[in-house]
């Protein structure tokens, strides 16, 4: 962070920044609940899929949810980096996540050796290795072919995984088509975001503020300002926040207001031909 930050409002850690860290994060409700009922149910494996538009706080209840499996006992979890990998890469990838030695040239021997890898993880804390692939949307479907044969045994009767999609709202389009409806049934648990509400994006602006360790930084005018223009968007509010928090660092101010809000985003006026203002 940034020492002018922590000197001027005494933050512990910038509260607008994507890297915020987890315990600081603002859990609502409802994420809370769906975090919940994937807990409960990782002893069975099985998909989870979590969709929603652009700064609806996906990457959030991500972050949250792989934190909260983490810290479980015996429990393993990767995340795939790159999901527009090819087949060969993505099994890569599964190798240098789950400690299996893998080789390009005989994908059924990796294939093999993953599932052993995982049953017998299983059978030693009967809770199911944790697969998360983010920006799934970008997924080849013969990747999500692979996912959907790998995480099942037993005629589809056991599940050795437990996976976690994330992506927009292109993803549950794609797991409604022919070729991936076989996976998209197969989704047991749903997260569906939606832009939040006025109140909420508050309430989330409030939180980070005390949990970064300044809860009178913004002005309770410049606050109600800030919602009203993030459109139920989490991601603008923080954009719109942070680019605040720059200009005031700049400079020096002891405190963000409305009058920095007009001075920072205020249009300039418009000119005429002749160069007089309008």
């Amino acid at each position: 962070m940034n020492p002018k930050l922590q000197a001027l409002y005494g933050l512990k850690f910038h509260p607008f920044r994507p890297d915020v860290p987890v315990a600081a994060l603002y859990t609502t409700p409802v994420v809370d609940a769906f975090l919940r009922r994937v807990e409960l149910g990782i002893a069975d494996g099985g998909f989870v899929m979590i969709t929603g538009d652009p700064g609806t706080g996906k990457s959030v209840a991500l972050r949250l949810l792989a934190e909260r499996l983490r810290v479980l006992p015996d429990v393993l979890v990767g995340t795939l980096e790159h999901p527009q990998s090819r087949v060969s890469d993505f099994y890569r990838e599964l190798g240098d996540l789950f400690a299996v030695p893998l080789f390009a040239h005989n994908r059924w021997a990796g294939f093999k050796a993953l599932r052993a890898r995982w049953t017998d993880h299983i059978a030693s804390t009967l809770l199911r290795p944790v697969l998360i692939v983010d920006e799934a949307q970008e997924t080849l479907g013969t990747v999500f072919g692979e996912i959907r044969v790998l995480a099942s045994q037993h005629l589809d009767s056991r599940q050795l995984l437990c996976v976690v999609f994330a992506g927009d709202l292109r993803l549950p389009e794609r797991f409604r088509t022919q070729d991936l409806l076989p996976l998209g049934s197969r989704i047991r648990r749903r997260l569906v975001l939606d832009y939040a509400s006025r109140d909420e994006l508050l309430v989330c602006l409030d939180h980070l503020l005390e949990a970064a360790g300044n809860t009178a930084l913004m002005t309770p005018e410049l606050k109600t300002t800030l919602v009203d223009h993030a459109a139920g968007n989490y991601r603008v509010l923080m954009n719109l926040a942070d680019e605040l928090l720059v200009a005031a660092v700049d400079r020096e101010l002891p405190r963000l207001d409305e009058q920095l809000y007009l001075d920072t985003f205020a249009q300039p006026a418009r000119t005429r031909g002749n160069g007089r203002k309008r």
